[in-house]
């Protein structure tokens, strides 16, 4: 089997019109359809990222709450690369969302911050400059 990419990342929201909101208007990801399925009383968001169909983002009635430890087993976070994270977090706080302080990659030296969707989701913002952004070790 060969992988050619990363197809899509699903979220399921507990707040649908907050979080899309959020990944809409403050992360500035496009919309592409909204479908709303009936029978499982749940929206359909399919985003896009630049160009490229990245994030589903569902409702479902009263989902369950996901425990989100930094160390714990299972998706850690979502990242987004920027090409000024400066500019990133300065918008980040104008729209009034927290940001934690910028570090530096060891590695890459590349620097990177992180914040939460409204559900708590971790998410990062990732200074890509002209490394390859495929490459990042953390």
């Amino acid at each position: 089997m060969k992988l050619v990419s990363i197809h899509h990342i699903a979220i399921i929201c507990s707040n649908y019109e907050k979080s899309k909101d959020f990944y809409i208007r403050i992360l500035g990801l496009t919309p592409l359809r909204e479908v709303y399925r009936e029978e499982r009383d749940s929206y359909k968001l399919d985003l896009e990222v630049n160009g490229h169909y990245q994030i589903e983002l569902f409702s479902f009635p009263n989902p369950p709450a996901r425990p989100s430890y930094p160390e714990a087993a299972g998706l850690r976070h979502l990242a987004f690369a920027v090409e000024d994270i400066e500019e990133a977090v300065g918008y980040l706080h104008e729209q009034n969302v927290e940001v934690e302080t910028i570090r530096e990659d060891p590695f890459t030296q590349k620097r990177f911050t992180f914040l939460s969707d409204p559900d708590g989701l971790p998410i990062e913002i990732y200074e890509q400059g002209n490394a390859d952004p495929r490459i990042v070790n953390e």
